[in-house]
């Protein structure tokens, strides 16, 4: 058993202190030979975590030439901002016309002042670029909108006059007796049996089957495509919350792969993308208590998919700070502080072995070291503060989950968009 002493000394020894974005360069050379760079979150309220994660998306598009970011949204809100910063929406003014697009809960996650300027100088980078597929991307890879994404399916097809229209519609329509309410859609699925299973199956395969007529704009295809992905796995993900919380877990994240996937084909052979989710999705699921329970995640998925040497995921993590998340699902956000890190924990132990910003690349010379299970902090967009000492610390083996780590010693709440004053709890 390797003891916390030796732990702050191998940090001591390994870790890069950074106090500008010049510091992150050996970790951003390193990344880049990977397809895909996946970039996480101990939080989806935390300004450092967002705006890190730009420096490098920045450095990945321009000197790398990765050709797009997936992140844990919905696919029609972040389509409307890859509209807009590939030159297509004349419609939004600004980047924060275009984020308007984020009004489901919780919208601060993309909906916030940090994700202006990187969406802000995407279309700026965007302007240079001579042709249309040389244009970065900006995708949402989440299985969250159903009624969103059947209504994207239907306008587009109602647009270009497809006789496709009536039979997404005739899906649409098994639906509608549920008000948009999923859980509403889960119960009767799960425990009636009445579901639109074979409605959504029937359209996912028409659309398929059809894809190439789709082709009224550079990316219509690819739009209907993951709109119908996103279409048939949302109803499957619903159906499984109600009675198989775990199998749903699964569903969402085979569905980020598989549409992280899509976007990659469409980008060609040689394309690599960028992906932004939290650390519980892009570290590795088999270094956490996870496995016994049967879960996987993207981080697992994609190494298994493309091969590990494909994969570079990057963790992030602070001592303490604040943060936006709110008490309930669904309730006002709130400022909040993140308590210094349980005694004993990764995050203090980073802490002990120096109070700044640091980062650590695990290699095949440090990775033995650090494939000792420790308590590794996550917080979601539900948080209590006073209670998190009693679950909100994954036993992980840091350099089996990831590829590196960020630590940032004292972390800010993100800005989000429309909200002037908040009180800090």
């Amino acid at each position: 058993m390797i003891g916390t002493d030796l732990y702050v000394e191998q940090i001591e020894k390994d870790a890069v202190r950074f106090t500008d974005e010049s510091h992150l360069k050996p970790l951003i050379q390193t990344a880049s030979s990977a397809k895909y760079v996946l970039l996480g979150e101990a939080s989806h309220g935390t300004s450092e975590f967002y705006t890190v994660r730009s420096v490098i998306t920045k450095q990945l598009i321009e000197k790398h030439g990765f050709s797009f970011i997936a992140v844990e949204g919905d696919w029609p809100s972040c389509y409307e901002v890859n509209r807009y910063v590939k030159g297509n929406a004349p419609e939004y003014k600004n980047a924060t016309e275009a984020l308007q697009a984020f009004n489901r809960w919780p919208r601060w996650m993309w909906a916030n002042e940090e994700i202006v300027e990187l969406i802000d100088w995407l279309y700026t980078y965007n302007q240079k670029q001579t042709t249309a597929h040389k244009k970065v991307g900006f995708y949402g890879i989440d299985v969250y909108s159903l009624w969103e994404s059947m209504e994207a399916i239907i306008q587009y097809l109602e647009k270009i006059q497809s006789p496709d229209v009536e039979k997404a519609k005739q899906a649409f329509a098994c639906f509608e007796p549920f008000h948009r309410k999923a859980e509403m859609y889960g119960v009767s699925a799960a425990l009636y049996g009445e579901n639109c299973m074979e409605e959504v199956v029937a359209l996912l395969q028409t659309i398929q089957q059809n894809k190439h007529t789709y082709n009224s704009d550079s990316e219509a295809s690819l739009n209907m495509q993951i709109n119908a992905l996103v279409t048939a796995n949302a109803e499957a993900y619903y159906h499984a919350m109600v009675t198989h919380d775990d199998k749903s877990w699964n569903i969402r994240d085979r569905h980020m792969v598989e549409a992280l996937d899509f976007i990659g084909h469409y980008y060609g052979a040689e394309a690599k993308g960028i992906v932004w989710e939290h650390n519980t999705h892009i570290g590795d699921a088999r270094a956490t208590d996870m496995a016994r329970q049967g879960l996987e995640n993207v981080g697992q998925l994609t190494r298994e998919k493309y091969g590990q040497e494909h994969i570079y995921s990057i963790g992030f993590g602070t001592h303490h700070g604040t943060v936006i998340a709110a008490r309930s699902w669904g309730d006002p956000l709130e400022k909040m502080i993140v308590p210094k890190a349980k005694r004993g924990s990764w995050e203090d132990t980073l802490h002990q072995a120096g109070a700044f910003n640091k980062y650590i690349m695990f290699t095949e010379e440090n990775r033995e070291v650090f494939q000792r299970t420790i308590g590794h902090r996550a917080i979601g967009v539900v948080y209590h503060p006073e209670m998190e000492h009693l679950g909100n610390y994954v036993p992980s083996r840091l350099s089996d989950r990831y590829n590196a780590f960020i630590h940032i010693e004292e972390t800010n709440a993100l800005s989000p968009l429309s909200v002037q004053k908040l009180t800090i709890t």
